[in-house]
């Protein structure tokens, strides 16, 4: 009879306890979200190589999500209007940011206060090489050309079209601090004016991706002095690296998705497995791989690693061409 007493005692012991022992925890799902829809900010203005990316990732999340992702255009100010509406959302979920280097690029000049790391890094999706383009009537054929008489004619001006502060500018500047030379700059508000000019001959050098650089090299209407990669693009297999030329220089565009600072660990979670779902979708990698972008992606920890990295060598080289305007 002790026995069974003693029993029933354990047992109405390990019952109360549980009453107070912390809930199990869950996994966040989309109807934690206190919104119909999520909305990605996109930076940039409608139909650019941007917003076209990150629609096409969009709309293979939100099957994996279960809810519906909007897409919102905030343009303006090299990408830095957007970035401070969704730095300033509330952290619930229902807003994310589709951002890319231009605004680390913007943060070490001091176009705005804050880098990356204002907000959640979910995952990284694509990778868009730079490519030095020209228009037909420079006299370099090459990269290692172009650099070669830059340092015999110190002083030359030669002008390089550039959206200031944004990656298109910053493309150059490594190519400067690797070298010792340096470029004229011309700012353009985008990707559309600054193509308008190369190809208008109103400036000798601007970037190039590789959608655009198939489009124009083919036809005549430019040509590629050097791709930023560790080896040749097999999607233009006579356009030479950087590197292959002497020049240490291997970049581009890489594009993530972010939320604001603060968003619960389990939301961060179950947008990380939506995308990387997307990133999974063969239809994804065929869209966008016909876009000219390499698909790359990363999961929170292993974005959140490349972007220090990435941050480090934007503000090496921002410090050794004298663009580095943090006071910190």
């Amino acid at each position: 009879m002790m026995k069974t007493r003693l029993i029933s005692i354990l047992s109405a012991l390990v019952l109360f306890a549980g009453l107070f022992a912390a809930p199990a925890a869950r996994a966040a799902g989309p109807g934690d979200l206190p919104c119909r829809a999520v909305k990605l900010i996109v930076p940039w203005n409608a139909g650019g190589g941007t917003d076209v990316i990150f629609r096409i990732v969009a709309r293979s999340a939100q099957k994996a999500l279960g809810k519906d992702i909007i897409v919102q255009n905030i343009g303006g100010q090299g990408g830095n209007k957007g970035a401070k509406v969704a730095k300033g959302s509330k952290p619930n979920g229902c807003t994310l940011f589709a951002g890319h280097d231009s605004m680390q690029t913007s943060y070490v000049q001091g176009r705005v206060n804050f880098s990356f790391f204002a907000f959640e890094p979910l995952v990284l999706v694509t990778h868009t090489p730079s490519i030095i383009g020209a228009h037909p009537g420079v006299p370099w054929k090459s990269a290692k050309a172009l650099i070669n008489d830059l340092k015999k004619n110190k002083g030359k001006k030669v002008l390089f079209g550039a959206t200031l502060g944004s990656t298109s500018h910053f493309f150059p500047v490594l190519v400067e601090a690797d070298t010792g030379i340096k470029f004229k700059y011309v700012g353009y508000d985008g990707t559309r004016q600054r193509m308008t000019a190369l190809l208008g001959k109103h400036i000798q050098l601007g970037e190039l991706n590789i959608s655009s650089a198939k489009k124009y090299l083919g036809s005549g209407k430019l040509i590629g002095l050097g791709i930023a990669l560790e080896k040749r693009d097999s999607r233009l297999p006579n356009l030479p690296t950087l590197k292959e030329q002497g020049i240490n220089v291997v970049t581009g565009v890489n594009r993530g998705v972010f939320a604001p600072k603060g968003t619960p660990a389990g939301i961060q979670a179950m947008f990380e497995k939506a995308f990387g779902n997307a990133m999974k979708d063969p239809e994804v990698v065929k869209n966008l791989t016909a876009k000219g972008v390499i698909v790359q992606f990363k999961g929170r920890a292993g974005y959140r690693a490349f972007l220090k990295d990435s941050a480090a060598k934007i503000t090496d080289a921002a410090k050794r061409v004298g663009l580095y305007k943090r006071k910190n």
